[in-house]
């Protein structure tokens, strides 16, 4: 019966088995391979990139080469402390020996050239008032002239003299002269231009006399003294220059 049993249960177990509806293998799932797209969507994005930032790089070394070597001198850290802040200068105590140092002192000795004595001062002598008179103006003595005529040059020419301080003598100069000169004729003229008493070149330097220098005695004769006092110093010194040269 135990062995009926075991094979009616064993038939039983093989029927059921066999009635069992078999089991399907799902289909397969398909494997998606999402590498190789992914490489290919994100390699426009990695060029991009790259692209940017090769420029970026350019652009800053453009603006400013040495932007990346310049350092901030004025960056502070924070987190820098300073262990010896508060705490008392360290005194550093150095010893040393001093030698004294002797100093000596070089002479020189400096000699002056002597001075030069001075110039003594000549006295005068004979010799001395010689030259001194061969220095002076030249002057001549002419002949005495005879009295003027009243209402004459030569009359008008003494009076003339005589306010200025020259007496008969330089009247005598005077007279001769102009009497070499033009004879004491006011319209006395010369091919070379001269003209009047005093015999002026041109004629007309007489007009700083006055306007009528063709015909007043008195104008030329204003006018010859000034040019002797300011040449010859007086008539006689006129005098002496025409008798070495024949002019004045």
């Amino acid at each position: 019966m135990i062995v009926g049993r075991r094979v009616a249960t064993k038939a039983a177990v093989v029927a059921r088995r066999s009635n069992a509806p078999k089991q399907v293998d799902a289909p397969a799932r398909p494997v998606i391979t999402m590498h190789n797209s992914l490489k290919k969507k994100s390699r426009p994005i990695v060029v991009l990139l790259a692209f940017a930032a090769a420029a970026g790089f350019f652009m800053i070394n453009l603006v400013n080469p040495n932007s990346f070597a310049t350092a901030d001198a004025s960056l502070q850290f924070a987190h820098v402390t300073d262990r010896y802040a508060g705490q008392h200068p360290q005194a550093l105590d150095v010893g040393a020996d001093y030698q004294p140092v002797s100093v000596e002192h070089e002479e020189y000795t400096a000699t002056l050239p002597p001075k030069p004595s001075p110039t003594p001062t000549p006295t005068k002598t004979a010799a001395t008032t010689t030259a001194a008179a061969a220095a002076a103006p030249v002057t001549a003595a002419a002949p005495a002239a005879p009295p003027a005529a009243p209402g004459t040059a030569q009359a008008w020419a003494q009076q003339y003299l005589a306010s200025m301080g020259m007496g008969d003598d330089q009247f005598s100069c005077l007279v001769s002269l102009w009497n070499r000169e033009s004879g004491w004729n006011t319209h006395a003229s010369n091919p070379s231009g001269a003209y009047g008493i005093p015999q002026a070149l041109p004629g007309s330097k007489m007009s700083s006399a006055g306007p009528d220098w063709q015909n007043s005695y008195e104008t030329q004769i204003k006018w010859g003294m000034g040019y002797i006092t300011g040449r010859y110093t007086n008539p006689c010194g006129a005098w002496a220059h025409s008798q070495s040269t024949g002019w004045y």
